[in-house]
C-alpha cells in the first residue's frame, strides 16, 4: 500500500502518536472524573445530614468514614438511612425545663429569704436501720 492510502490513525515513524496522547488524556480525565463521581456518592449522606442540620450528623459522618476505610458497606447503607431519619430533639426542652426551674428556684430563694423547700422521704428507697446506722461511722 502506498502512504497516502493508509488511515490517518496510523503514524510514520519517529512522529508523534497525536491518537495515542488524546486517549491518554481522555483515560486520565475518566479516571478523575469516575473517582470525583464515586466520592461524591459516598459523601451522599454526609451532605443529605449537614444540609438538613441533622443532630446525629458527627455518627452519620463517622459512619461514612468507616465505610470509607473498612469497605463494608453496611456502614454506608446505616449512615444513610441514619441521615434520612429525623431524630427527635430531647435535649432542647429538657434544658429549656432545667433553666426555668433554676430561674424558679432563685426566685423563691430571694423571696423566702434562706428557706429550705421540705424534703420528703422517697418511698422507694427503704429507710436505713438503727443497725446500719450503728455500723456507720460517724464524722463528727
Amino acid at each position: 500500500m502506498a502512504p497516502h492510502h493508509l488511515p490517518f490513525f496510523i503514524t510514520p515513524p519517529n512522529e508523534v502518536d497525536v491518537l495515542m496522547v488524546v486517549m491518554g488524556i481522555f483515560l486520565v480525565a475518566v479516571v478523575l472524573w469516575v473517582g470525583t463521581l464515586y466520592w461524591r456518592l459516598h459523601s451522599l449522606p454526609e451532605r443529605m445530614a449537614h444540609k438538613s442540620q441533622k443532630l446525629q450528623f458527627e455518627i452519620v459522618a463517622v459512619l461514612g468514614l468507616l465505610a470509607l476505610f473498612t469497605h463494608i458497606h453496611l456502614f454506608w447503607v446505616a449512615a444513610l438511612l441514619l441521615a434520612m431519619i429525623d431524630l427527635p430533639d430531647f435535649s432542647t426542652p429538657l434544658r429549656s425545663i432545667a433553666g426555668s426551674v433554676e430561674k424558679m428556684a432563685s426566685a423563691a430563694a430571694d423571696e423566702g429569704g434562706a428557706a429550705k423547700p421540705e424534703t420528703k422521704p422517697d418511698p422507694a428507697v427503704p429507710a436505713a436501720s438503727s443497725e446500719t446506722k450503728a455500723r456507720e461511722p460517724s464524722n463528727a
